[in-house]
């Protein structure tokens, strides 16, 4: 049973930055696809972005390509979510998710593990 652990959320001014870490344990984490959704009060959860086992592959929301970068380093079982130009409606609970079968996708029913979330606070 893989183990998925978000940290690095916070309160952050609309145009600021935050790095978001996941820290994932108990599986071959260096084997499967990950990805970040994020759900704000109200809506449903949304995809943000997804990075294959190698880090090679990414994907990226429309509304978030060119300000967040997502990406990996399998020697520390960590996976990142650099997000840049923060705007208020980036306000949500983030969630780092894991696909055991490598494959990248959009959908959060195809994810397997998932972390408990991590809030993100943008004021304007």
């Amino acid at each position: 049973q893989a183990q998925l652990v978000e940290s690095g959320g916070g309160l952050v001014q609309a145009g600021g930055s935050l790095r978001l870490s996941c820290l994932a344990s108990g599986r071959t984490f260096s084997s499967y696809a990950m990805a970040w959704f994020r759900q704000a009060p109200g809506k449903e959860r949304e995809f943000v972005a997804t990075i294959s086992w190698s880090g090679g592959n990414t994907y990226y929301a429309d509304s978030v390509k060119g300000r967040f970068t997502i990406s990996r380093d399998n020697a520390k079982n960590t996976v990142f979510l650099q997000m840049n130009s923060l705007k208020p409606e980036d306000t949500a609970v983030y969630y780092c998710a894991a696909q055991k079968f490598g494959i990248l996708t959009m959908k959060s029913n195809e994810y397997n593990y998932w972390g408990q979330g991590t809030q993100v606070t943008v004021s304007s």
